[in-house]
């Protein structure tokens, strides 16, 4: 019987089953029938786009109806759990029946022409606002983030505690002009030396660590932007781990392990333990030695910065989106 493939999740964890995917549609079944209970505008970027569906369409179920429902699950696979496989590698395996030592299969992006346009101009429009020839994008929030007044948290430990990310874009915006990649207005007592971008979608998040020169984040969605599209990225984790979530075979990839002594596996989707997640939560508070390793490993790679002559782009430029006028360093 053909199957049909549910994915649900976080980006990341949507974006790692695309090479699996798409192995499945190459080499088994062309006509495969996908349905993305999460994020399906993700797969406009992919192969896959003509054999997926959002979970609410009209119609889904007659395609359904004469297919086995398959609902991959790496967080449950035993040699996930056990850092044995990282998330690609699970998909993998639940999904063709590969050997747990295959080799991740890549990400292949196709990124919209809007998409790349909107990255473009909206890099060089912060290289030219902060006179920088660097820019590097920052993502400092994973999913579990929570904002309550002037605390930002994450009780997953994922996150950068919101001390360091203010202590890093100080930092770092001596030399590059800095991205941040995040929604939330970060509580500060002087203006931040970066770039929010507002409304900004995930596709075009795609264009703008595609456009960008370094990528520097946490367990979350823009480090597998960043591996895909070949950009050099440092990433910094916590509470989960580099094997399981993160690319350390990525010869451009610097991982730094904050807390590879002190945490312990969090089985999520497997059980719940309030005990766990209390002892992990401050697995993010950098060290000071992990904190200039992380400024170092940026520098290493960039160099120092040097102002330039403002681009001759500005806003009435960038086609795929209009933006909002800078004010006080957020677009």
């Amino acid at each position: 019987m053909k199957k049909a493939f549910f994915i649900n999740g976080g980006a990341g964890r949507v974006l790692c089953a695309v090479p699996a995917l798409e192995y499945y549609k190459e080499n088994i079944d062309p006509d495969v029938v996908i349905v993305s209970e999460a994020w399906p505008e993700l797969f406009l970027s992919t192969s896959l786009r003509d054999n997926v569906w959002p979970m609410n369409n009209k119609g889904l179920f007659e395609k359904l109806k004469d297919r086995e429902i398959i609902s991959p699950e790496p967080y449950r696979l035993n040699a996930y759990f056990n850092q044995r496989v990282n998330l690609i590698q699970a998909f993998d395996v639940l999904i063709n029946g590969v050997d747990e030592t295959v080799e991740s299969k890549p990400i292949n992006l196709d990124i919209g022409k809007n998409d790349q346009i909107y990255g473009y101009n909206l890099v060089n429009q912060i290289k030219s606002q902060f006179q920088k020839e660097k820019c590097v994008v920052f993502q400092p929030f994973g999913s579990g983030v929570k904002m309550e007044g002037n605390f930002i948290w994450d009780a997953s430990g994922r996150s950068f505690e919101l001390k360091d990310v203010i202590s890093i874009v100080e930092e770092l915006s001596k030399d590059y002009a800095i991205i941040l990649m995040t929604q939330l207005q970060i509580p500060s007592d002087k203006p931040m030396g970066a770039a929010i971008p507002n409304d900004t979608s995930l596709l075009q998040w795609m264009g703008i660590i595609n456009a960008c020169d370094y990528f520097l984040g946490c367990d979350s969605m823009g480090q597998h932007y960043a591996h895909a599209l070949n950009k050099p990225a440092t990433v910094v984790i916590g509470s989960t781990y580099p094997e399981n979530i993160s690319y350390p075979n990525n010869k451009d990839f610097t991982i730094i392990d904050n807390a590879k002594e002190t945490r312990t596996y969090q089985p999520y989707r497997i059980t719940g333990d309030a005990v766990l997640e209390r002892d992990n939560e401050d697995n993010m508070i950098l060290t000071d030695a992990n904190f200039k390793k992380t400024i170092k490993s940026v520098r290493d790679k960039l160099g120092t910065g040097v102002k330039q002559p403002l681009f001759k782009n500005n806003l009435s430029q960038i086609q795929a989106d209009p933006m909002k006028k800078l004010v006080g360093g957020r677009v």
